[in-house]
């Protein structure tokens, strides 16, 4: 397991519960408004700071204070030993959120089957359809689509989230991922923030923001199609 952080106590990363964050470092996405640039790029906490049976050790002296474990990145499902971490963290007597890409569809079916994840939170970046090339360099929908497929046939508790940015959201594209999400349980509008992001370049010259009237007309679009839709 790579580590890129931890925080101890979060009120606002597992819907209604305290929970402890574990990140996870390295990501396949190229995101240029990723807000985790370190742990895109794979780069690790400092040696010795953040290992497994120290983030065992604490949560079993938090029981009294925390409610739940979320484990984001860079994209967790790329980590080998995943599975064996989830399994002790449920050990200990924990549910898990997992925040993801979508990218895996495999380990996203066998955390679920294992019954390991209480809560999923995928972000759909664009239209599945159109990833490449400023999220990855081949289109991926086959595997973004299955990922959806998964969660939403599924019985665990989940919500896709999209970063409303220009250049990869629009009117059309949040039409095109509300009906592929027909009927789930929560979709999340993400507002964009210009900050220590991944790719500081691609902003330079260029407003990528949209304004709260354009993100809430965005919703007013989703709305029929999915149980729940929020701006955050």
């Amino acid at each position: 397991m790579v580590f890129g952080g931890l925080q101890k106590s979060s009120l606002i990363d597992y819907p209604g519960k305290i929970s402890c964050v574990i990140f996870l470092s390295g990501c396949n996405f190229d995101c240029p408004y990723c807000h985790n640039p370190d742990l895109a790029k794979g780069i690790p906490s400092v040696p010795g700071c953040i290992d497994e049976n120290s983030i065992y050790d604490l949560l079993e002296s938090r029981k009294k204070f925390l409610d739940g474990v979320v484990i984001s990145g860079g994209e967790p499902t790329l980590q080998k030993n995943l599975i064996p971490f989830c399994k002790k963290i449920k050990q200990i007597g924990y549910p898990i959120k997992l925040d993801t890409n979508g990218s895996r569809p495999q380990v996203i079916h066998k955390l679920i089957d294992m019954g390991l994840v209480d809560y999923i939170a995928m972000d759909v970046k664009t239209d599945p359809f159109h990833y490449a090339p400023l999220i990855v360099k081949d289109d991926i929908p086959d595997l973004i689509l299955a990922s959806i497929r998964i969660i939403m046939e599924s019985s665990v508790e989940h919500e896709f989230r999209t970063t409303c940015i220009k250049a990869l959201v629009d009117v059309h594209v949040i039409k095109s991922i509300a009906r592929i999400i027909t009927g789930s349980m929560l979709y999340v509008l993400q507002q964009f923030f210009n900050t220590g992001v991944l790719h500081p370049e691609f902003f330079q010259n260029n407003d990528r923001r949209y304004n709260d009237d354009e993100l809430t007309y965005f919703k007013s679009i989703a709305e029929p199609w999915v149980k729940k839709c929020i701006i955050r």
